[in-house]
């Protein structure tokens, strides 16, 4: 076989199954993260630490601040790093204990006094816990395009990724209030899941670290910091794929991170909180093999906008319904929503990296890092405006912890649950349908890649091979 069709053919060939769940498991810790931020931070901020809700939203939005210097830097340094591990697995070894220990530090509330005192400790500890996740995740993120081409196979291995990813959601969703209550203090009961959440965060990031083994990577490193980041924001159908997932994770964090206020003031029982978490993920853990089934039959977007449509139909229900209709209504509302959820959780990560394979055959450099840094920014910046605007309506809505709420706080509670994540759905849904690439664009771009690469080595492409 010549070193044309060796070029042409890497990366194509199908995944181990070995491969697709050592590579899978360290989102089961990276969920952990998400789930902690999404659904308990905020809560934990406001009602355990004593944060009052504004400044809890503002801590939130200036650790996002950070991010923005952080999350593309070690994209761009994981990209020019050239060692015997590969380019990301050594961050993901030696990052874990980091990550293990800047956990814990955040979920464990400290002896200080005062809405200023607390609000520059929030920011202090979520600036580093948030640097610790990007040093692991960052470079665990860029491995997916590393380990395979081929358009379908990235939607399976996305698809053993996100069933790890869920389980992690639903340990995270789950766990939490049975261990504050364990410990009766909410203080000792958050130090201990800040622990071990940090634990399994720090063992599935070493599961992954030392089992999957990167391809070997001789290309040239990528150019300097500004003109890479100029290319990554050039490319169009990546910046569309980029925004609709930072809309489509705001829209899911106000819901997930409401509802906790929601259970405990509107119906009084805060131990729904957890009932309704848990259908929501089994749900949506159920559906994403299905989801992966649809995506090849109906493509990547569709299956997304599913996810959208769903979602949105959910909140909507709860909003209008759920505060006279009962628990069980919005049970079932949030069953539906786990339907929309499980549809959600692979098209994102199966898209993106085909967008930067578009931009690596046209230009031959291949910049993964660099898209993930800018992607798992984004990510966070969606997220931390829903807390971050999430808080500020609880503050204006003149939201108290730990007392009945009045006629304001409940519907802007409601609010938070429905029309606003419902409308951030929607607009998820019509930009996606702007993302130019299919299965059949796909093609045509890895056959143009191949050709490039063929001629670059001065060997005929396969169509030439065929008319001769």
């Amino acid at each position: 076989m010549d070193k044309a069709t060796v070029v042409a053919n890497e990366g194509s060939r199908k995944l181990a199954v070995r491969t697709k769940l050592g590579f899978g498991v360290a989102d089961l810790g990276g969920n952990l993260f998400f789930t902690a931020m999404g659904f308990w931070s905020m809560n934990y901020l406001t009602d355990t630490v004593g944060i009052p809700a504004a400044l809890a939203g503002m801590a939130v939005m200036v650790a996002k601040i950070w991010d923005a210097v952080t999350d593309p830097m070690m994209g761009y340094i994981s990209d020019r790093t050239r060692s015997p591990l590969g380019r990301r697995r050594p961050y993901m070894i030696f990052g874990a204990l980091p990550l293990l220990l800047s956990s814990w530090l955040f979920f464990t509330a400290p002896a200080l006094q005062g809405p200023a005192a607390l609000t520059a400790w929030a920011i202090a500890t979520l600036c580093l816990l948030n640097t610790a996740y990007t040093v692991v995740n960052i470079p665990y993120g860029s491995l997916t395009p590393e380990l395979t081409k081929d358009y379908h196979e990235r939607t399976s291995l996305n698809g053993y990724r996100f069933g790890f990813a869920v389980i992690g959601t639903i340990l995270g969703a789950a766990i939490v209030l049975p261990i504050v209550g364990v410990f009766g203090d909410k203080k000792a009961g958050f130090s201990a899941v800040g622990l071990l959440f940090g634990v399994v965060m720090a063992v599935t990031a070493l599961i992954t670290g030392f089992s999957v083994r990167e391809r070997p990577h001789d290309g040239d490193r990528p150019q300097g910091f500004i003109k890479t980041y100029a290319v990554v924001f050039k490319n169009k159908a990546y910046l569309v794929i980029l925004f609709t997932y930072m809309l489509n994770l705001a829209a899911i964090n106000f819901l997930s991170g409401i509802l906790v206020y929601y259970m405990k003031y509107v119906y009084d029982n805060e131990g729904l909180t957890t009932m309704a978490m848990v259908l929501l993920l089994v749900i949506a853990m159920a559906f994403i093999p299905i989801s992966v089934l649809v995506s090849k039959r109906i493509g990547k977007k569709r299956t997304y906008q599913i996810c959208f449509t769903l979602m949105a139909l959910a909140g909507m229900g709860i909003f209008f319904f759920g505060h006279t209709v009962g628990p069980a209504f919005t049970l079932v509302m949030m069953s539906i929503a786990g339907v929309g959820l499980g549809f959600g959780y692979v098209p994102p990560f199966a898209m993106m990296p085909d967008t930067i394979e578009a931009e690596a055959q046209k230009t031959g450099q291949r910049r993964e890092g660099a898209y993930y840094g800018i992607w798992t920014f984004i990510a966070k910046l969606g997220q931390s405006l829903a807390t971050a605007t999430m808080g500020f309506i609880l503050a204006i809505a003149r939201y108290v912890p730990d007392i009945p709420q009045g006629p304001q706080a409940i519907f802007a509670i409601r609010l938070l649950v429905g029309p606003i994540p419902a409308l951030i759905m929607i607009a998820a849904l019509i930009l996606v349908e702007f993302y130019p690439i299919d299965e059949k664009v796909y093609a045509a771009i890895m056959a143009g890649g191949a050709a490039r690469e063929a001629a670059e080595l001065g060997q005929p492409d396969a169509a030439e091979k065929r008319r001769q």
